[in-house]
């Protein structure tokens, strides 16, 4: 009977750690979200690493309970069932935060971080904390260091821009060539023409090696006649 006692409290007192651990990992990760602004931050991530645990540890202790069962037994256990549901689960939160936005596409690494952190939560519910660790640390490099590599590196930016103006030949020829001069990449193209109401719509993608130049570029197409609005993102 003491034997049983003593085994309980270390139970009790290593599922307590589990729980600790990853509520720890993925609050440090949801911070990170949080001071961003994503729409899944501190609590969602926290929440997140806690259930995979929680689920890790009760389909562990599901397995030592039955134990006993035998091959022939009709109740079949197998802990691996959980983690493959939380796997597939963790799915529906990620695709949540995806929003896309014109040509941009927003929350990819907020899901990937949720993602992440079901896994933190499964590797310390199963007891595997130096394993969890060292995937918490890395990361957390992931987020906060190589976020600082953007201004360096040289990626394309997209600019969606749409143009509403009276109906005008060679119109789009005379954007497009502001465009080139701009050294500006036409990535894709729509035109609707109006001639009920004289008006035509032009719809450009473009994109460059260089900074954001929506502002500028609308500023210097707005002095084309017949124009009468821009917008841009």
């Amino acid at each position: 009977m003491a034997f049983v006692d003593q085994l309980t409290i270390y139970l009790d007192t290593m599922v307590l750690a589990k729980l600790l651990a990853a509520a720890l990992a993925g609050g440090l990760i949801g911070l990170e979200r949080e001071r961003h602004g994503r729409p899944a931050g501190l609590r969602t991530h926290m929440l997140v690493a806690l259930a995979s645990c929680l689920m890790m540890v009760v389909s562990e202790v599901f397995y030592i309970k039955y134990s006993a069962l035998d091959a022939d037994s009709v109740v079949r256990l197998d802990p691996a069932r959980v983690a493959a549901q939380i796997v597939t689960g963790i799915g529906f939160l990620g695709a949540g935060v995806i929003l896309k936005e014109g040509v941009n596409v927003r929350g990819l690494t907020t899901a990937a971080s949720l993602w992440m952190v079901a896994g933190l939560g499964m590797a310390f519910g199963t007891g595997m904390f130096a394993t969890g660790a060292v995937a918490t640390a890395l990361s957390l490099f992931g987020l906060v260091w190589l976020k600082r590599l953007d201004p360096v590196l040289r990626k394309d930016r997209y600019t969606s821009l749409k143009i509403t103006a009276g109906y005008r030949d060679h119109l789009a020829e005379d954007v497009e060539k502001i465009l080139k001069a701009r050294k500006l990449r036409i990535v894709d193209v729509r035109m609707s023409v109006d001639r009920v109401d004289e008006e035509m719509v032009l719809e450009y993608v473009v994109t460059n090696h260089r900074q954001r130049v929506g502002r500028d570029l609308a500023a210097s197409i707005m002095h084309l006649d017949a124009v009468r609005r821009i917008s841009y993102r």
